[in-house]
């Protein structure tokens, strides 16, 4: 029997912002919560749901979607055996409850476009390198919002549905392996974006449930690059949290692969994040040398061309010191950590945005902690009122800020106008 498309499953996970992995947890707990042993479902059971391979899963599984959703299994777009096609909706069931309403409405919608979605049994869809480079576009789109904006929700929800849509085109026909391969990596690289964006909004839970899912599907491109990606940021992540053994151990993965070896600029990127990672453990010695042979990297590296746009968009001198003055920072090194602060605003790309707001933060807690209270709030007032109000990250460390400002010159005029203006970002934000 020809599978067709669980369009309205799809629509109703798009509308509530679920992936595969998550409703697929979800539905676990409740399986737990109805009958005391958890479910064993992953990303890979919802795909056969969404692909119509599994048309009517067992009864404790819908069950436990009906507990997720509101919806009954029919509702849901499944069909029970024997039949053709989803009943429709009780009409009572529509009226008792407003939302539901909406949310069978969607569903209607879903269901209609079946006809029109379902592939044809008479030919199958060849999928190809040309639908590889499509996702790839749309990831250089991603990179860009990142680094404008950084840490939003919207970023990594359209991050973690651009993966998912990488996914289905696995199950949408034919493919060679090198193309199947590609795919696996597109989703890989989106649901790394989808995990740096709730790293960076401080969503870490969240970034930890992304990082698993991208995990997986590197292994299956056996693509080294976003393998490399995935588990700096991993190492990020467990730096912000202040958990520098896991950062090391983390990071340790992303510079023992063989691409580091190969290329010197992931060399140098493995090297500065760990002297970033020494800085907070206090290894002073460790921080330094880190930092420096990242420095000889780079200097060794060259313009070589494939490397990827999340690199290229991202990693240069400006970065590097960047991660260097986070390093110096946390050692409490702070002329030196001033330093490197106003080498990488010199020579940060203007898109950059979300990187100069975090150097110009970093830049004035050095100033204060020599003493500097004027200059530094000077600094601190060039944040912008969008990253200062809007971004997670930012936004705790100008707060870190204004309680060092105020134990270190209190009821003085600088704080007086530091107070001052952060009342005005927050009516222009």
């Amino acid at each position: 029997m020809e599978n067709i498309r669980n369009v309205v499953l799809e629509a109703w996970m798009t509308e509530h912002g679920y992936s595969s992995n998550s409703l697929a947890e979800a539905v676990n707990k409740a399986t737990e919560q109805l009958s005391g042993r958890p479910g064993g479902h992953d990303g890979s059971s919802v795909r056969g749901w969404k692909s119509g391979r599994v048309r009517w899963p067992k009864s404790l599984t819908r069950a436990a979607l009906e507990d997720v959703t509101g919806l009954s299994a029919i509702a849901l777009g499944f069909v029970p055996r024997g039949r053709p096609a989803p009943a429709p909706v009780p009409p009572q069931q529509q009226e008792e409850d407003p939302d539901m309403k909406r949310r069978t409405l969607v569903g209607g919608l879903a269901a209609a476009a079946v006809s029109t979605t379902a592939p044809s049994s008479t030919s199958t869809r060849r999928i190809g390198m040309s639908d590889v480079s499509r996702l790839n576009e749309r990831f250089a789109g991603i990179v860009v919002s990142d680094h404008r904006h950084g840490g939003q929700l919207g970023i990594e929800q359209e991050a973690a549905a651009l993966a998912e849509e990488a996914l289905d085109l696995q199950n949408a026909g034919s493919a060679t392996q090198r193309v199947r391969s590609g795919l696996y990596a597109s989703a890989a690289a989106f649901r790394s974006s989808a995990m740096w964006a709730a790293i960076d909004g401080r969503r870490y839970e969240v970034a930890k449930a992304h990082m698993r899912e991208a995990q997986a599907l590197a292994e299956l491109s056996g693509d080294q690059t976003i393998k490399f990606r995935i588990w700096s940021h991993a190492g990020t992540m467990y730096r912000h949290l202040g958990r520098p053994a896991e950062a090391l151990a983390a990071n340790d993965v992303a510079r023992n692969l063989h691409l580091t070896r190969r290329d010197p600029l992931f060399a140098s990127l493995g090297l500065a994040r760990q002297g970033a990672i020494h800085g907070v453990e206090q290894n002073r010695t460790g921080a330094r040398r880190a930092i420096e042979q990242a420095q000889e990297a780079m200097l060794r590296a060259n313009r070589a061309d494939g490397r990827p746009v999340w690199m290229l968009a991202f990693y240069d001198q400006a970065e590097l010191d960047s991660l260097a003055l986070f390093a110096y920072s946390a050692l409490g090194e702070y002329p030196t950590a001033e330093y490197h602060a106003h080498r990488c605003l010199a020579s940060l790309r203007p898109h950059m945005a979300r990187s100069r707001a975090i150097a110009t933060t970093r830049l004035a807690r050095a100033q204060l902690a020599q003493g500097a209270p004027e200059a530094a709030t000077v600094t601190a007032m060039k944040v912008p009122a969008q990253a200062a109000t809007q971004h997670a990250r930012v936004a705790r460390m100008l707060q870190e800020f204004g309680i060092a400002l105020r134990a270190t010159a209190p009821a003085t005029s600088v704080v007086r106008t530091w107070t001052e203006h952060v009342a005005t970002w927050k009516m222009t934000a």
